[in-house]
């Protein structure tokens, strides 16, 4: 499991989403094949459940020290949640 680091900017942006930061932590801490996946600038992102069920995009950052720094999360669109399903199976 992944520490977390969380200030009030990322906190703040994921809430606009309508994301808690324990949803994004779930999320990253659950992810599966083929995520995360490395995107520019090193930043990585994943879609997963929450446990929940809600299916969700994070996007975040390695700190040097190994703590993830979440700095975009939001509900996967209708067709990106069909698109997830489809790689589950």
């Amino acid at each position: 499991m992944y520490e977390f680091r969380w200030i009030d900017w990322n906190v703040d942006h994921i809430d606009e989403h309508q994301v808690s930061p324990r949803e994004a932590e779930y999320v990253v801490n659950h992810s599966r094949r083929p995520w995360p996946k490395i995107i520019e600038d090193q930043k990585r992102i994943v879609w997963g459940q929450t446990d929940a069920g809600r299916m969700l995009q994070v996007v975040y950052v390695l700190d040097p020290d190994g703590t993830v720094f979440v700095i975009h999360a939001m509900e996967l669109p209708s067709g990106r949640k069909r698109q997830y399903r489809r790689r589950r199976q």
